[in-house]
């Protein structure tokens, strides 16, 4: 590749159906869930990739796409006069035939348009499911620099936990010598017998190789998946793959009490509390106050919170807030959320407009969007079967749906 900058264009992978999520997937999908106060799971790789320089962004959505699509036309505008720089949703095109993408590869094999369009060296595949922050662009450079065919991010992990991901096996120089998805006995990093590298389901890769990769497995019966079918069919071929270590990605202004390489997948309700609970308190995991990597998402159009001789401790409030003679503890409350006199919130999450009626308690409860909590209700664990459509998690979480006051967004 020559001296100039590379032509990167980037496809986000946004079409999960987020089942283990339900209730909160049952109007939206999994990247469109809200999360942290005032953002979409979504922002957070969108952001990582902005922050990065890189704004040729294709999202491809599938599953209960309306809520995703239209948070994307509120929030990611960044066309302006430049037409490089966007954040298109596209949707399964049935180029190839009737139906909806049959795997990851294939929702990149289906608008494969779309790279020969824009013509560019490097492309890149990332999911829209996690949370954490990552300069993509030191990834790309560490691609370019080993004159890789493809690179895979990877996060060290225990070596007993890594038996539930993907594992790469690597040589001393971070060449992938073998993928196993989720090996019994997993492979040991290089110089570290205590943690392996296992697969975040983000990818550089160089253009071309992508290009055939995927119409080689178009070809093939069965699944069409990067981890599955794509890496595997490289390394057999002997395409040079390499794993980045997540670790090793600086992010500027960062506080030492943060917990280094933060990185989370929400995929299941007792997870998604978990992480947020990680943004509180005076030093938190996830600090989102960072202005040198912020997280983008769309302005309040509505004023600024009210809150009237109420006890808060240790929350999260967003913006148009009515808090009169409440007690919040420990929780993340969204934008427009009103909780009357008495109310206590502990250990909850109770997303936008939602009115939480007077000497009504939660208690590590998780209340989507548009609810009405009446007057002296409990919303606990054990009461959850007061709730029509509520969810008691396994984990000890009572999961409210979401409310029926709007339209679904």
């Amino acid at each position: 590749m020559d001296s100039r900058d590379p032509r990167v264009i980037a496809f986000v992978m946004a079409g999960g159906a987020g089942n283990r999520l339900r209730p909160l997937t049952v109007a939206r999908g999994k990247p469109a869930v809200p999360f942290g106060s005032k953002y979409r799971i979504i922002d957070f790789v969108l952001s990582n990739l902005v922050n990065s320089g890189y704004q040729s962004i294709y999202v491809l959505v599938q599953y209960l796409a309306q809520s995703l699509i239209e948070h994307l036309r509120r929030s990611w505008n960044i066309s302006g006069t430049l037409g490089k720089n966007f954040v298109t949703a596209v949707p399964p095109q049935q180029r190839a035939g009737e139906f909806w993408f049959k795997g990851t590869a294939d929702s990149i094999h289906q608008n494969r348009n779309l790279v020969t369009d824009n013509a560019p060296d490097i492309v890149l595949v990332f999911g829209a499911d996690h949370i954490y922050r990552m300069d993509v662009s030191q990834m790309v450079r560490f691609h370019l620099e080993r004159g890789a065919d493809a690179t895979i991010s990877a996060l060290p992990a225990p070596v007993e936990d890594a038996r539930e991901f993907g594992v790469l096996a690597v040589d001393e120089e971070g060449r992938v010598e073998r993928f196993d998805e989720k090996p019994l006995d997993p492979r040991p990093m290089p110089g570290d017998p205590l943690r392996a590298l296992c697969s975040m389901g983000n990818y550089v890769f160089s253009s071309q190789v992508l290009m055939d990769a995927l119409i080689s497995d178009a070809a093939r019966e069965g699944e069409h998946d990067f981890g599955r079918t794509i890496i595997p069919a490289l390394l057999g071929e002997r395409k040079k793959l390499y794993a980045y270590d997540f670790m090793k990605n600086e992010i500027p202004g960062v506080r030492p009490t943060e917990e280094k390489g933060y990185w989370r997948d929400v995929g299941t309700i007792k997870s998604y509390w978990e992480t947020q609970m990680d943004l509180l308190g005076e030093t938190p995991r996830l600090d989102l106050s960072n202005p040198d990597w912020p997280i983008h998402t769309s302005a309040y159009p509505g004023p600024g919170s009210r809150i009237v001789s109420a006890q808060v401790e240790n929350a999260l409030i967003g913006e148009g807030c009515q808090i009169a003679g409440a007690r919040i503890d420990r929780s993340v409350i969204g934008r427009g959320v009103i909780i009357e006199k008495g109310a206590e919130v502990v250990d909850s999450i109770v997303m936008d407009h939602t009115r939480i009626g007077a000497g009504a308690k939660l208690e590590k409860a998780i209340v989507d969007r548009f609810n009405q909590i009446g007057a002296g209700a409990s919303v606990v664990d054990e009461n959850a079967d007061s709730f029509p459509g509520a969810v008691a998690d396994p984990s000890g979480i009572i999961v409210l749906p979401r409310g029926f006051t709007r339209p679904v967004i």
